[in-house]
């Protein structure tokens, strides 16, 4: 079925070059690493939490990201990336902002929530995008006035190392937006992969099927978890196997990503016990210090 487009504002620029300004809802490891990337590429960055001890937080994690490329070689000093930086608890920081990406937790109605708020404080022009994982972009602009100007840039964890970027098409995205946003993907120094939205679009579907049955291995005691990301490893080039992946992306994102997937798609992605017993726990990989292998 062809996707049905709203026809854009005669207003907005549909250019492949970053926004001077971008925006950032949410500074948790996600969004700094998104703010990072943009800081990095050149543009002024707003990020903005929901209070002051968490907008504290977020400086800190894009500071580090900042100091860390810096010591990589891979920029200049710090000072003229910080002087970049804004951070703030008020939506309206936003205005002068030609893009911003949300990107906070995965859950439909606080996304869709923090989305309408945020459109209420841009320019006619300017572009949102969630990073949504899994949901619904169609679903996530329903109470958008612009829907035609919104769009899926799925980042993935941790930001600075990943090539890939996601772009979700939902079905009133206006077609022009999909090239518009192929560019900055490519201005960040990383490749896009374009698909219309579809649960769990191309990469989380095909990863998270691949680690829930891994899981299930583990579940069965077919192998040890080292020895089960290695036959991924070595016998088919992937650069880490799926449980270690679930670490760095956490379990408990992993389990609501399954859950999702088995609502819309059937049981074939039913979480295994394995995976609800791990987050009940508070083991969710890295982040936690332990999930499938212990990070301690």
């Amino acid at each position: 079925m062809t996707p049905a487009h709203n026809a854009p504002s005669l207003s907005v620029a549909f250019s492949p070059t970053l926004p001077q300004s971008v925006g950032v809802l949410g500074g948790g490891r996600m969004g700094a690493g998104i703010a990072h990337a943009f800081l990095m590429a050149g543009c002024a960055v707003t990020v903005v939490e929901r209070a002051a001890d968490s907008a504290a937080g977020a400086r800190n994690r894009v500071e580090a990201a900042v100091a860390k490329s810096v010591e990589r070689g891979l920029a200049g000093g710090t000072n003229g990336f910080l002087s970049r930086l804004a951070v703030s608890t008020d939506f309206a920081g936003f205005a002068a902002c030609g893009l911003v990406v949300e990107a906070v937790p995965e859950v439909l109605e606080m996304k869709s929530s923090a989305l309408r708020a945020v459109e209420q404080q841009l320019a006619p022009g300017a572009f949102l995008a969630t990073n949504t994982s899994s949901l619904s972009i169609t679903a996530l602009s329903a109470g958008l006035s612009r829907p035609e100007l919104f769009l899926g840039l799925h980042f993935f964890n941790p930001v600075p190392a990943s090539a890939l970027v996601e772009v979700v098409l939902g079905r009133q995205t206006t077609p022009a937006l999909a090239a518009t946003a192929k560019g900055w993907v490519q201005a960040l120094g990383k490749s896009a992969v374009v698909v219309n939205d579809s649960p769990g679009f191309a990469s989380s579907r095909l990863g998270v099927a691949l680690a829930l049955e891994a899981m299930r291995m583990l579940e069965e005691g077919v192998s040890v978890a080292a020895d089960i990301d290695a036959a991924m490893v070595l016998g088919y080039r992937h650069q880490t196997g799926p449980l270690r992946t679930t670490d760095l992306v956490g379990l408990d994102v992993r389990l609501e990503i399954a859950e999702y997937l088995a609502a819309t798609l059937g049981q074939r992605f039913a979480p295994p016990q394995i995976l609800r017993d791990k987050v009940a726990r508070g083991e969710l990989g890295r982040k936690s210090g332990r999930g499938f292998f212990d990070w301690d």
